[in-house]
Protein backbone atom coordinates (compact mmCIF):
# COMPACT_ATOMS: atom_id res chain seq x y z
CA UNK A 1 0.00 0.00 0.00
CA UNK A 2 1.36 3.41 -0.91
CA UNK A 3 1.66 6.36 1.44
CA UNK A 4 -1.09 8.08 -0.55
CA UNK A 5 -3.40 5.10 -0.02
CA UNK A 6 -2.70 5.27 3.71
CA UNK A 7 -3.74 8.91 3.73
CA UNK A 8 -6.83 8.18 1.66
CA UNK A 9 -8.00 5.34 3.91
CA UNK A 10 -7.41 7.45 7.02
CA UNK A 11 -9.01 10.61 5.64
CA UNK A 12 -12.49 9.98 7.04
CA UNK A 13 -13.48 10.80 10.57
CA UNK A 14 -12.24 8.16 13.04
CA UNK A 15 -14.68 5.38 13.86
CA UNK A 16 -14.01 2.61 16.36
CA UNK A 17 -14.20 -1.04 15.32
CA UNK A 18 -16.11 -1.81 18.54
CA UNK A 19 -18.77 0.83 17.96
CA UNK A 20 -19.74 -0.70 14.61
CA UNK A 21 -21.78 -3.17 16.67
CA UNK A 22 -25.41 -2.01 17.15
CA UNK A 23 -25.82 -0.06 20.38
CA UNK A 24 -29.33 0.69 21.74
CA UNK A 25 -30.29 4.30 22.34
CA UNK A 26 -31.85 5.70 25.48
CA UNK A 27 -33.76 8.94 26.04
CA UNK A 28 -32.36 12.05 27.74
CA UNK A 29 -33.50 12.87 31.27
CA UNK A 30 -36.20 15.49 30.80
CA UNK A 31 -37.52 15.96 34.34
CA UNK A 32 -36.18 15.86 37.90
CA UNK A 33 -35.61 12.33 39.19
CA UNK A 34 -34.92 10.61 42.51
CA UNK A 35 -33.02 7.35 42.90
CA UNK A 36 -31.04 5.34 45.44
CA UNK A 37 -27.79 5.32 43.46
CA UNK A 38 -26.84 7.67 40.63
CA UNK A 39 -24.10 6.36 38.34
CA UNK A 40 -22.59 9.02 36.08
CA UNK A 41 -20.86 7.59 33.01
CA UNK A 42 -21.87 4.58 30.88
CA UNK A 43 -18.56 2.87 30.16
CA UNK A 44 -17.37 -0.41 31.65
CA UNK A 45 -17.07 1.00 35.18
CA UNK A 46 -20.48 2.65 35.22
CA UNK A 47 -22.29 -0.23 33.55
CA UNK A 48 -20.68 -2.92 35.73
CA UNK A 49 -21.43 -0.88 38.87
CA UNK A 50 -25.04 -0.30 37.86
CA UNK A 51 -25.47 -3.97 36.88
CA UNK A 52 -24.10 -5.32 40.19
CA UNK A 53 -26.16 -2.87 42.25
CA UNK A 54 -29.33 -3.64 40.30
CA UNK A 55 -28.78 -7.37 40.87
CA UNK A 56 -28.44 -6.62 44.58
CA UNK A 57 -31.85 -4.89 44.61
CA UNK A 58 -30.78 -1.26 44.49
CA UNK A 59 -32.69 1.30 42.44
CA UNK A 60 -30.10 2.70 40.04
CA UNK A 61 -30.10 5.53 37.51
CA UNK A 62 -27.30 5.43 34.93
CA UNK A 63 -26.61 8.74 33.18
CA UNK A 64 -24.37 9.37 30.16
CA UNK A 65 -23.33 12.76 28.74
CA UNK A 66 -23.15 11.44 25.18
CA UNK A 67 -24.34 7.97 24.16
CA UNK A 68 -23.57 4.77 26.04
CA UNK A 69 -20.16 3.24 25.34
CA UNK A 70 -18.97 6.28 23.42
CA UNK A 71 -15.99 6.91 25.70
CA UNK A 72 -12.80 4.95 26.30
CA UNK A 73 -14.63 1.61 26.62
CA UNK A 74 -15.75 2.02 23.01
CA UNK A 75 -12.22 2.98 21.91
CA UNK A 76 -10.01 0.48 23.73
CA UNK A 77 -7.76 -2.36 22.55
CA UNK A 78 -10.00 -4.59 24.73
CA UNK A 79 -7.25 -6.65 26.33
CA UNK A 80 -8.40 -8.11 29.66
CA UNK A 81 -5.12 -8.59 31.42
CA UNK A 82 -3.06 -8.08 34.55
CA UNK A 83 0.07 -7.57 32.45
CA UNK A 84 0.22 -3.80 32.15
CA UNK A 85 3.48 -3.39 30.25
CA UNK A 86 6.19 -2.35 32.75
CA UNK A 87 4.36 -1.83 36.06
CA UNK A 88 5.15 -4.32 38.83
CA UNK A 89 8.73 -3.26 39.54
CA UNK A 90 7.49 0.32 39.93
CA UNK A 91 4.56 -0.72 42.13
CA UNK A 92 6.94 -2.59 44.45
CA UNK A 93 9.08 0.53 44.78
CA UNK A 94 6.03 2.69 45.52
CA UNK A 95 3.71 0.45 47.55
CA UNK A 96 5.71 -2.58 48.63
CA UNK A 97 5.31 -6.20 47.67
CA UNK A 98 1.98 -6.86 49.41
CA UNK A 99 0.09 -4.10 47.58
CA UNK A 100 1.84 -4.77 44.29
CA UNK A 101 0.64 -8.37 44.47
CA UNK A 102 -2.86 -7.15 45.38
CA UNK A 103 -2.85 -5.08 42.18
CA UNK A 104 -2.23 -8.25 40.19
CA UNK A 105 -4.94 -10.12 42.11
CA UNK A 106 -7.43 -7.29 41.56
CA UNK A 107 -6.92 -7.34 37.81
CA UNK A 108 -7.18 -11.13 37.67
CA UNK A 109 -10.41 -10.93 39.67
CA UNK A 110 -11.66 -8.34 37.16
CA UNK A 111 -10.87 -10.75 34.32
CA UNK A 112 -12.66 -13.59 36.11
CA UNK A 113 -15.66 -11.34 36.83
CA UNK A 114 -16.04 -10.61 33.10
CA UNK A 115 -15.78 -14.33 32.35
CA UNK A 116 -18.37 -15.19 35.02
CA UNK A 117 -20.90 -12.57 33.87
CA UNK A 118 -20.47 -13.56 30.22
CA UNK A 119 -21.06 -17.22 31.13
CA UNK A 120 -24.01 -16.48 33.42
CA UNK A 121 -25.82 -14.35 30.83
CA UNK A 122 -24.64 -16.49 27.89
CA UNK A 123 -23.10 -13.45 26.16
CA UNK A 124 -21.34 -14.03 22.86
CA UNK A 125 -18.66 -11.32 23.01
CA UNK A 126 -15.66 -12.91 21.25
CA UNK A 127 -14.18 -13.69 24.67
CA UNK A 128 -11.01 -15.72 24.14
CA UNK A 129 -8.21 -16.86 26.44
CA UNK A 130 -4.88 -15.42 25.32
CA UNK A 131 -1.33 -15.06 26.55
CA UNK A 132 -0.09 -11.51 27.15
CA UNK A 133 3.45 -10.79 25.97
CA UNK A 134 5.74 -7.88 26.76
CA UNK A 135 8.52 -7.84 24.17
CA UNK A 136 11.77 -5.95 23.62
CA UNK A 137 13.44 -5.01 20.36
CA UNK A 138 16.53 -3.38 21.94
CA UNK A 139 19.07 -4.14 24.67
CA UNK A 140 17.62 -1.29 26.72
CA UNK A 141 14.19 -2.88 26.42
CA UNK A 142 15.59 -6.24 27.54
CA UNK A 143 17.07 -4.62 30.65
CA UNK A 144 13.66 -3.14 31.48
CA UNK A 145 12.03 -6.54 31.05
CA UNK A 146 14.65 -8.19 33.28
CA UNK A 147 13.68 -5.81 36.10
CA UNK A 148 10.03 -6.71 35.53
CA UNK A 149 10.93 -10.43 35.60
CA UNK A 150 12.51 -9.96 39.04
CA UNK A 151 9.34 -8.21 40.19
CA UNK A 152 7.22 -11.13 38.94
CA UNK A 153 9.46 -13.51 40.87
CA UNK A 154 9.20 -11.49 44.09
CA UNK A 155 5.41 -11.32 43.79
CA UNK A 156 5.04 -14.95 42.64
CA UNK A 157 3.22 -13.79 39.52
CA UNK A 158 3.05 -16.42 36.76
CA UNK A 159 5.29 -15.47 33.88
CA UNK A 160 7.89 -16.86 31.51
CA UNK A 161 11.00 -14.94 30.45
CA UNK A 162 12.58 -15.82 27.12
CA UNK A 163 15.54 -14.48 25.19
CA UNK A 164 15.81 -14.23 21.43
CA UNK A 165 13.21 -14.03 18.68
CA UNK A 166 9.52 -14.74 19.16
CA UNK A 167 8.15 -17.11 16.52
CA UNK A 168 4.79 -15.31 16.45
CA UNK A 169 6.21 -11.92 15.48
CA UNK A 170 7.53 -11.06 12.01
CA UNK A 171 10.24 -8.72 13.28
CA UNK A 172 13.35 -9.07 15.41
CA UNK A 173 12.88 -9.32 19.17
CA UNK A 174 15.60 -9.74 21.79
CA UNK A 175 13.54 -10.85 24.76
CA UNK A 176 10.01 -11.26 26.10
CA UNK A 177 7.97 -11.77 29.26
CA UNK A 178 4.82 -13.85 28.82
CA UNK A 179 1.89 -13.92 31.25
CA UNK A 180 -0.43 -16.90 30.65
CA UNK A 181 -4.20 -17.17 31.09
CA UNK A 182 -5.23 -13.66 30.10
CA UNK A 183 -8.06 -12.78 27.69
CA UNK A 184 -9.43 -10.50 25.01
CA UNK A 185 -13.02 -9.69 24.06
CA UNK A 186 -15.45 -7.34 22.32
CA UNK A 187 -16.37 -4.84 25.06
CA UNK A 188 -19.50 -3.47 23.39
CA UNK A 189 -20.92 -6.95 22.72
CA UNK A 190 -20.25 -7.77 26.39
CA UNK A 191 -21.79 -4.64 27.91
CA UNK A 192 -24.91 -4.12 25.78
CA UNK A 193 -26.69 -7.13 27.38
CA UNK A 194 -25.86 -5.69 30.82
CA UNK A 195 -27.79 -2.54 29.87
CA UNK A 196 -30.80 -4.76 29.21
CA UNK A 197 -30.30 -6.42 32.61
CA UNK A 198 -30.21 -3.03 34.35
CA UNK A 199 -33.51 -1.98 32.78
CA UNK A 200 -35.07 -5.38 33.48
CA UNK A 201 -34.08 -4.93 37.14
CA UNK A 202 -35.89 -1.60 37.41
CA UNK A 203 -32.98 0.69 36.59
CA UNK A 204 -33.18 3.82 34.46
CA UNK A 205 -30.71 4.77 31.72
CA UNK A 206 -30.45 8.25 30.24
CA UNK A 207 -28.24 9.48 27.40
CA UNK A 208 -27.41 12.99 26.12
CA UNK A 209 -27.65 14.15 29.73
CA UNK A 210 -24.47 15.87 30.88
CA UNK A 211 -23.90 16.23 34.62
CA UNK A 212 -22.31 19.60 35.44
CA UNK A 213 -22.42 19.94 39.24
CA UNK A 214 -22.77 17.59 42.19
CA UNK A 215 -23.80 19.25 45.44
CA UNK A 216 -23.04 17.94 48.92
CA UNK A 217 -26.70 16.96 49.30
CA UNK A 218 -26.12 14.56 46.39
CA UNK A 219 -28.16 16.58 43.98
CA UNK A 220 -26.69 16.33 40.51
CA UNK A 221 -27.55 19.17 38.19
CA UNK A 222 -27.61 18.42 34.48
CA UNK A 223 -26.74 20.74 31.62
CA UNK A 224 -30.41 20.85 30.57
CA UNK A 225 -31.44 22.08 34.04
CA UNK A 226 -32.89 18.83 35.38
CA UNK A 227 -31.77 17.50 38.77
CA UNK A 228 -31.10 13.91 39.83
CA UNK A 229 -31.30 13.34 43.59
CA UNK A 230 -29.61 10.26 45.04
CA UNK A 231 -28.50 8.74 48.32
CA UNK A 232 -25.20 7.67 46.75
CA UNK A 233 -23.39 8.96 43.69
CA UNK A 234 -20.78 7.13 41.58
CA UNK A 235 -18.66 9.32 39.31
CA UNK A 236 -17.59 6.97 36.50
CA UNK A 237 -17.26 9.66 33.84
CA UNK A 238 -13.60 8.87 33.15
CA UNK A 239 -12.40 12.34 34.13
CA UNK A 240 -14.51 13.36 37.16
CA UNK A 241 -16.86 16.12 36.00
CA UNK A 242 -16.72 17.53 39.57
CA UNK A 243 -12.92 17.50 39.53
CA UNK A 244 -12.54 20.54 41.83
CA UNK A 245 -13.82 18.28 44.60
CA UNK A 246 -10.47 16.82 45.67
CA UNK A 247 -8.47 18.74 43.00
CA UNK A 248 -8.45 15.75 40.66
CA UNK A 249 -7.46 17.97 37.73
CA UNK A 250 -4.05 18.38 39.42
CA UNK A 251 -3.61 14.65 40.13
CA UNK A 252 -4.15 13.09 36.72
CA UNK A 253 -1.97 12.95 33.60
CA UNK A 254 -3.98 12.77 30.36
CA UNK A 255 -2.80 11.02 27.19
CA UNK A 256 -4.15 10.01 23.81
CA UNK A 257 -3.28 6.82 21.95
CA UNK A 258 -4.30 5.41 18.59
CA UNK A 259 -5.57 2.22 17.03
CA UNK A 260 -6.25 0.76 13.59
CA UNK A 261 -8.06 -2.41 12.52
CA UNK A 262 -6.41 -3.68 9.36
CA UNK A 263 -6.49 -6.48 6.87
CA UNK A 264 -3.03 -8.02 6.39
CA UNK A 265 -1.41 -10.68 4.23
CA UNK A 266 0.97 -12.15 6.82
CA UNK A 267 -0.04 -14.37 9.78
CA UNK A 268 -1.58 -12.60 12.78
CA UNK A 269 0.08 -13.36 16.14
CA UNK A 270 -1.83 -15.69 18.44
CA UNK A 271 -1.58 -13.60 21.57
CA UNK A 272 -1.69 -10.05 22.91
CA UNK A 273 1.58 -8.19 22.48
CA UNK A 274 2.98 -4.86 23.68
CA UNK A 275 6.44 -3.35 23.28
CA UNK A 276 8.75 -2.39 26.12
CA UNK A 277 10.04 0.52 24.04
CA UNK A 278 8.45 3.78 22.92
CA UNK A 279 6.63 4.56 20.75
CA UNK A 280 4.41 1.77 21.98
CA UNK A 281 3.24 -0.93 19.60
CA UNK A 282 0.29 -3.01 20.80
CA UNK A 283 -1.02 -6.01 18.85
CA UNK A 284 -3.98 -8.38 19.06
CA UNK A 285 -6.22 -10.31 16.70
CA UNK A 286 -9.78 -9.47 15.74
CA UNK A 287 -12.30 -11.88 14.16
CA UNK A 288 -12.16 -12.69 10.43
CA UNK A 289 -8.42 -12.32 10.08
CA UNK A 290 -8.17 -8.66 11.12
CA UNK A 291 -5.21 -7.25 13.07
CA UNK A 292 -5.49 -4.49 15.68
CA UNK A 293 -2.40 -2.28 15.94
CA UNK A 294 -2.30 0.30 18.71
CA UNK A 295 0.05 2.80 20.30
CA UNK A 296 1.91 6.01 19.30
CA UNK A 297 0.54 7.89 22.30
CA UNK A 298 1.26 11.43 23.50
CA UNK A 299 -0.06 13.91 26.08
CA UNK A 300 -3.44 15.30 25.04
CA UNK A 301 -3.16 18.57 23.14
CA UNK A 302 0.62 18.28 22.88
CA UNK A 303 1.51 16.12 19.90
CA UNK A 304 4.90 17.01 18.39
CA UNK A 305 3.52 16.19 14.91
CA UNK A 306 0.15 16.53 13.22
CA UNK A 307 -2.13 14.05 15.01
CA UNK A 308 -2.95 12.33 11.71
CA UNK A 309 0.71 11.24 11.61
CA UNK A 310 0.13 8.87 14.54
CA UNK A 311 -2.36 6.86 12.50
CA UNK A 312 0.04 6.88 9.56
CA UNK A 313 2.83 5.58 11.80
CA UNK A 314 0.69 2.60 12.82
CA UNK A 315 -0.26 1.97 9.20
CA UNK A 316 3.40 2.08 8.14
CA UNK A 317 4.29 -0.39 10.90
CA UNK A 318 1.51 -2.70 9.71
CA UNK A 319 2.62 -2.48 6.10
CA UNK A 320 6.29 -3.11 6.91
CA UNK A 321 5.78 -6.11 9.18
CA UNK A 322 2.38 -7.61 8.38
CA UNK A 323 1.69 -6.75 4.74
CA UNK A 324 -1.17 -4.37 5.55
CA UNK A 325 -3.59 -4.10 2.63
CA UNK A 326 -6.57 -2.16 3.96
CA UNK A 327 -7.49 -0.12 7.03
CA UNK A 328 -11.06 -0.94 8.04
CA UNK A 329 -11.31 1.32 11.10
CA UNK A 330 -9.17 3.85 12.92
CA UNK A 331 -9.81 5.47 16.28
CA UNK A 332 -8.19 7.02 19.32
CA UNK A 333 -8.71 6.95 23.06
CA UNK A 334 -8.10 9.25 25.98
CA UNK A 335 -6.50 7.76 29.09
CA UNK A 336 -5.69 9.06 32.53
CA UNK A 337 -2.91 8.07 34.88
CA UNK A 338 -2.58 8.88 38.56
CA UNK A 339 0.70 10.19 39.94
CA UNK A 340 1.55 6.82 41.55
CA UNK A 341 0.07 4.63 38.74
CA UNK A 342 -2.62 3.18 41.05
CA UNK A 343 -6.24 3.95 40.04
CA UNK A 344 -8.48 6.03 42.29
CA UNK A 345 -11.52 3.89 43.17
CA UNK A 346 -13.68 4.70 46.20
CA UNK A 347 -14.73 7.73 48.24
CA UNK A 348 -13.89 10.86 46.30
CA UNK A 349 -12.86 12.76 49.43
CA UNK A 350 -13.07 12.03 53.14
CA UNK A 351 -15.59 14.84 53.53
CA UNK A 352 -17.96 13.41 50.88
CA UNK A 353 -18.43 9.72 51.79
CA UNK A 354 -21.60 9.43 49.68
CA UNK A 355 -19.78 10.42 46.48
CA UNK A 356 -17.58 7.70 44.98
CA UNK A 357 -15.23 7.90 42.03
CA UNK A 358 -13.26 5.64 39.66
CA UNK A 359 -10.57 7.11 37.42
CA UNK A 360 -6.89 6.90 36.44
CA UNK A 361 -6.62 3.39 34.96
CA UNK A 362 -3.31 4.09 33.19
CA UNK A 363 -4.54 2.76 29.81
CA UNK A 364 -5.56 -0.61 31.32
CA UNK A 365 -9.23 -0.18 32.12
CA UNK A 366 -10.89 -3.45 31.12
CA UNK A 367 -9.97 -5.87 33.93
CA UNK A 368 -9.47 -2.94 36.32
CA UNK A 369 -12.74 -1.34 35.22
CA UNK A 370 -14.65 -4.55 35.93
CA UNK A 371 -13.18 -4.90 39.41
CA UNK A 372 -13.84 -1.20 40.00
CA UNK A 373 -17.53 -1.98 39.54
CA UNK A 374 -17.23 -4.62 42.28
CA UNK A 375 -15.28 -2.32 44.64
CA UNK A 376 -17.80 0.50 44.20
CA UNK A 377 -20.89 -1.69 44.49
CA UNK A 378 -19.49 -3.40 47.59
CA UNK A 379 -18.83 0.00 49.17
CA UNK A 380 -22.44 1.03 48.58
CA UNK A 381 -23.83 -2.32 49.76
CA UNK A 382 -21.65 -2.35 52.87
CA UNK A 383 -19.72 -5.45 51.82
CA UNK A 384 -16.08 -6.15 52.61
CA UNK A 385 -13.75 -5.91 49.62
CA UNK A 386 -10.09 -6.91 49.55
CA UNK A 387 -9.14 -4.00 47.30
CA UNK A 388 -10.85 -1.06 49.02
CA UNK A 389 -7.71 0.21 50.75
CA UNK A 390 -5.48 -0.48 47.76
CA UNK A 391 -7.43 1.84 45.44
CA UNK A 392 -8.54 4.38 48.08
CA UNK A 393 -8.48 7.83 46.39
CA UNK A 394 -7.79 9.41 49.80
CA UNK A 395 -4.76 7.19 50.43
CA UNK A 396 -1.89 8.69 52.46
CA UNK A 397 0.29 11.41 51.03
CA UNK A 398 2.46 10.54 48.07
CA UNK A 399 6.15 9.79 48.36
CA UNK A 400 8.59 12.61 47.69
CA UNK A 401 9.24 11.65 44.06
CA UNK A 402 5.52 11.73 43.29
CA UNK A 403 5.11 15.06 45.07
CA UNK A 404 7.92 16.31 42.83
CA UNK A 405 6.02 14.96 39.80
CA UNK A 406 2.88 16.72 41.09
CA UNK A 407 4.77 20.01 41.34
CA UNK A 408 6.43 19.55 37.94
CA UNK A 409 3.12 18.65 36.29
CA UNK A 410 1.35 21.71 37.62
CA UNK A 411 4.23 24.04 36.76
CA UNK A 412 4.08 22.60 33.23
CA UNK A 413 0.35 23.32 33.14
CA UNK A 414 1.09 26.98 33.83
CA UNK A 415 3.64 27.05 31.01
CA UNK A 416 1.25 25.26 28.63
CA UNK A 417 -1.45 27.81 29.44
CA UNK A 418 0.85 30.71 28.58
CA UNK A 419 2.19 29.08 25.39
CA UNK A 420 -1.26 28.09 24.15
CA UNK A 421 -2.71 31.53 24.81
CA UNK A 422 0.20 33.20 22.99
CA UNK A 423 -0.26 31.24 19.75
CA UNK A 424 -1.02 33.44 16.76
CA UNK A 425 -3.44 32.76 13.90
CA UNK A 426 -1.78 31.62 10.70
CA UNK A 427 -4.72 31.83 8.29
CA UNK A 428 -7.87 33.70 7.38
CA UNK A 429 -11.22 31.94 6.77
CA UNK A 430 -10.79 32.39 3.03
CA UNK A 431 -7.51 30.46 3.12
CA UNK A 432 -9.02 27.50 4.94
CA UNK A 433 -9.45 24.46 2.69
CA UNK A 434 -12.31 21.96 2.91
CA UNK A 435 -11.80 19.56 5.87
CA UNK A 436 -9.11 21.83 7.34
CA UNK A 437 -9.00 23.54 10.71
CA UNK A 438 -6.77 25.85 12.70
CA UNK A 439 -6.38 29.22 14.37
CA UNK A 440 -7.82 32.02 12.23
CA UNK A 441 -7.83 35.77 12.19
CA UNK A 442 -11.47 36.87 11.83
CA UNK A 443 -12.65 40.48 12.22
CA UNK A 444 -9.68 41.26 14.45
CA UNK A 445 -10.27 38.22 16.65
CA UNK A 446 -8.27 35.02 17.12
CA UNK A 447 -10.75 32.18 16.62
CA UNK A 448 -10.72 28.48 15.93
CA UNK A 449 -12.08 27.54 12.54
CA UNK A 450 -12.94 24.39 10.62
CA UNK A 451 -14.39 24.15 7.12
CA UNK A 452 -16.44 20.96 6.88
CA UNK A 453 -16.69 18.68 3.85
CA UNK A 454 -19.68 20.63 2.58
CA UNK A 455 -17.68 23.85 2.72
CA UNK A 456 -19.42 25.33 5.76
CA UNK A 457 -17.19 27.34 8.12
CA UNK A 458 -17.46 26.66 11.88
CA UNK A 459 -15.96 29.25 14.24
CA UNK A 460 -15.43 28.95 18.00
CA UNK A 461 -13.56 30.80 20.70
CA UNK A 462 -10.56 28.64 21.61
CA UNK A 463 -10.51 29.28 25.35
CA UNK A 464 -11.05 26.10 27.36
CA UNK A 465 -14.16 26.39 29.53
CA UNK A 466 -12.46 24.44 32.34
CA UNK A 467 -9.68 26.81 33.46
CA UNK A 468 -9.16 29.14 30.52
CA UNK A 469 -6.27 27.53 28.64
CA UNK A 470 -5.80 28.02 24.92
CA UNK A 471 -6.75 25.06 22.74
CA UNK A 472 -4.79 23.29 19.98
CA UNK A 473 -6.25 21.92 16.76
CA UNK A 474 -6.32 18.12 16.37
CA UNK A 475 -6.41 17.44 12.62
CA UNK A 476 -7.10 13.69 12.95
CA UNK A 477 -10.16 13.99 15.18
CA UNK A 478 -11.21 17.47 13.97
CA UNK A 479 -11.31 18.65 17.56
CA UNK A 480 -9.95 21.37 19.83
CA UNK A 481 -7.77 19.87 22.57
CA UNK A 482 -6.56 21.42 25.81
CA UNK A 483 -2.85 20.87 26.61
CA UNK A 484 -3.36 21.72 30.28
CA UNK A 485 -5.97 19.27 31.62
CA UNK A 486 -7.05 17.32 28.54
CA UNK A 487 -10.51 18.71 27.81
CA UNK A 488 -11.55 18.22 24.19
CA UNK A 489 -14.23 19.92 22.10
CA UNK A 490 -15.75 19.21 18.69
CA UNK A 491 -15.25 21.70 15.87
CA UNK A 492 -18.75 22.95 16.72
CA UNK A 493 -17.73 23.51 20.35
CA UNK A 494 -19.43 20.54 22.06
CA UNK A 495 -17.57 18.88 24.95
CA UNK A 496 -15.96 15.60 23.87
CA UNK A 497 -13.81 14.90 26.94
CA UNK A 498 -13.78 16.43 30.41
CA UNK A 499 -12.95 17.90 32.80
CA UNK A 500 -14.75 20.73 30.97
CA UNK A 501 -18.54 20.55 31.18
CA UNK A 502 -19.46 23.69 29.23
CA UNK A 503 -19.20 23.98 25.43
CA UNK A 504 -17.05 26.50 23.60
CA UNK A 505 -18.65 29.77 22.56
CA UNK A 506 -19.63 29.68 18.91
CA UNK A 507 -19.20 32.63 16.56
CA UNK A 508 -21.26 33.23 13.44
CA UNK A 509 -19.13 33.32 10.32
CA UNK A 510 -21.53 35.29 8.18
CA UNK A 511 -20.98 32.96 5.24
Amino acid sequence: MSHEQHNHSLADFPHSYWRSYPIPHHPPMQSDQTTEVAVIGAGIVGIMTAYLLTKAGKRVTLVEADTVLTGVTGHTTAKITAQHALIYDELIQTFGKEKARLYFDANMDGLHLIQEVAAKLNIDCDLEPKKAVLYATSEKGVQKIRKEVRAYQQLEIPGRFSMGPLQDLPFKTLGALTMPDQAQFHPVKFLVPLLDEIIAGGGEIYEQTRAITCKDANEIEMENGTVLSAEKVVIASHFPFNDFNGFYFAKLAINRSYGIAAEVTKPIPDGMYISAEKPTRSLRSLPDGVLLIGGDGHPTGKSSVDTQTHYENLAAFGQEHFGLTDILHHWSAQDMTTLDKMPYIGEMTKSTPNILVATGFNKWGMAAGAIAGKVLSDAILGNENSYTRLFDPTRPKLKLKYMQQFTKKNLAVGKDLLVSKAKRPDKTPEELAVDEGGLLSFNGQKLGGYRDKKGKLHLVKTTCTHLGSGLNWNDAERSWDCPCHGSRFSYEGAVLNGPAVKPLERVESGE
